[in-house]
């Protein structure tokens, strides 16, 4: 099935699942990315971010005891050798490029427990002709110190834990130059240390089937130059495209990484998200968003430095007339919710560094936007707080408690103790950039709508405890309050009937 997002507003292109389908190759390049620039822990509590890429930890430069080896002037022999050994083996791969049979279903299928370890300088290679490289259900399968590259998975599947099985530990891999994404992810999945360059559409697509993945650790991986294939211009307006993505993901913690210069956004958690972690990353020169938090809940955003972001999409946008603040963190329809448990309550976004971004944070609410409204494109999904779907209709959306719980709200969401740094003249901008923005549309539709008019633009500014305090700013910031077109300065966004930002410095000069 296939959940299409409209601009800003709507979800993403929920997955294909894991049955062979026909697609051939893809326009993903060999080439590889360079990054903008080195990353930078300045501001943002010390950050130490990994420069993977370089170099990923070695392998071990000879067998393991009791490890099985594998021969890469034999094709065929790692999935061979995989199939002829019992559970819990532990594979080493040789240096050199090892392949898999010709057909494109060929694929590794782990047994329950397996480790693969790549010798220094071993290599996967898919040939453009293979779509997947570690396939199946079996549980806590490691993979480590090994390259996999070349593989042409179809759009929305990935190559590595390409059915989505749980417990896997991924660490010290490369994963780049596929089509599609470069992994999926399960349950309890550890992601640590490794490479995720250049792949098709996105490094890592974390969804499983029946949206059960939970416990999902993402910690010092370098995440850049992903979706080579430009799927937002192939499909526009799918939402399909990115760094990583997640996708009905309840616990996750993001640390310590450096996700740069990917053709779109950053970090995208869409649609029934909930108790994340992202903390000490330096997220930056992505073309999009750096972050975006959809129809999610309760998530810590801290301690990340967030630079350059959103200058393609946003340069675009104010280019072609559109007043919309695209956001370098946008959060859309989410928000904290006591009622769903987690590590925190609220979305709390505090002691971050965005510098020389487009905009800054975005808060956004589709008004139209809810449980079986036309404008809810993620078909059959409804909030957290609602199980049956159905019952998000009149009469009964239209009083207590559906017409609360029917929609994503965006609420109690805190920003504080963030540096807002902004020089006009670095982004070349003269229009259409540096603002912060609380906003909602104008409802009209369906007809059957409790949300009409401008109830939910005078619920997201004023009503459900959204707020910006404490924080510093330097540079020329602007304001929008209620609806985009509605521009603010700092003393009129910290007057009535708006109250924000309580505590915090402004200075109009650029800088740090």
């Amino acid at each position: 099935m296939v959940f299409r997002r409209r601009r800003w507003a709507l979800p993403v292109a929920v997955l294909a699942l894991v049955l062979p389908v026909a697609a051939g190759c893809t326009g993903t390049s060999d080439a590889p990315v360079a990054p903008t620039g080195a990353p930078s822990a300045s501001g943002a509590s010390d950050v130490s971010v990994a420069r993977v890429c370089d170099g990923t930890a070695p392998g071990p430069s000879s067998a393991p005891a009791g490890a099985v080896t594998v021969d890469p002037s034999v094709v065929g022999d790692l999935a061979a050798k995989t199939a002829g050994s019992p559970a819990g083996t532990t594979f080493w791969l040789r240096p050199g490029t090892h392949r898999l049979d010709g057909d494109r279903y060929a694929q590794v299928v782990p047994k329950e427990g397996n480790r693969y370890l790549g010798a220094p300088g071993s290599v996967l290679d898919g040939g453009k002709v293979n779509q997947y490289a570690f396939g199946g259900t079996a549980r806590g399968v490691t993979l480590g110190h090994l390259t996999v590259q070349r593989f042409v998975a179809p759009n929305n599947e990935g190559v590595v834990n390409h059915d989505m099985a749980d417990g896997w530990v991924i660490e010290h891999m490369t994963i780049q130059h596929n089509s599609g994404a470069g992994l999926m992810a399960g349950a309890r999945q550890r992601l640590t240390g490794s490479c995720l360059r250049a792949n098709g559409q996105y490094g890592m697509n974390a969804y499983k089937t029946g949206d059960s993945i939970r416990g999902l650790v993402v910690e010092g991986n370098e995440v850049v130059g992903n979706n080579t294939d430009d799927w937002e211009r192939r499909d526009p307006g799918c939402g399909c495209s990115g760094g990583i993505k997640f996708w009905a993901v309840d616990g996750a913690d993001v640390r310590g990484n450096w996700v740069h210069d990917n053709r779109g956004t950053g970090l995208w958690a869409d649609n029934n998200n909930n108790n994340f972690r992202i903390e000490d990353n330096v997220i930056e020169g992505n073309d999009g968003a750096a972050l975006v938090y959809e129809t999610s809940y309760n998530a810590v955003i801290r301690n990340n430095t967030i630079r350059r972001n959103n200058w393609v999409e946003g340069r675009a946008s104010a280019d072609g007339g559109d007043d919309f603040p695209y956001a370098t963190v946008y959060v859309s329809e989410s928000g904290g919710e006591p009622r769903v448990p987690a590590r925190t309550d609220k979305i709390e976004i505090y002691r971050n560094v965005l510098e020389d971004n487009w905009n800054g944070i975005t808060l956004w609410e589709n008004a139209d936007r809810f449980c079986n409204s036309p404008a809810n494109t993620s078909t059959g999904y409804c909030t957290l707080l609602v199980k049956d779907t159905g019952r998000c209709a009149r009469p009964a959306i239209a009083g207590a408690p559906l017409y609360a719980d029917c929609r994503w709200r965006t609420q109690r969401v805190d920003i504080h103790d963030n540096r807002f740094l902004l020089d006009p003249s670095v982004l070349a901008c003269t229009a259409g950039c540096g603002r912060m923005a609380v906003v909602a549309n104008y409802g009209t539709y369906p007809d059957w709508s409790p949300y009409q008019g401008d109830r939910v633009a005078r619920a997201i500014t004023l009503e459900q405890h959204n707020r910006w305090h404490d924080n510093v700013y330097r540079g020329p910031w602007t304001f929008v309050a209620n609806d985009p077109s509605r521009r603010l300065d700092s003393g009129q966004w910290r007057r009535a009937p708006y109250l924000q930002d309580a505590g915090s410095t402004f200075t109009a000069r650029s800088g740090g």
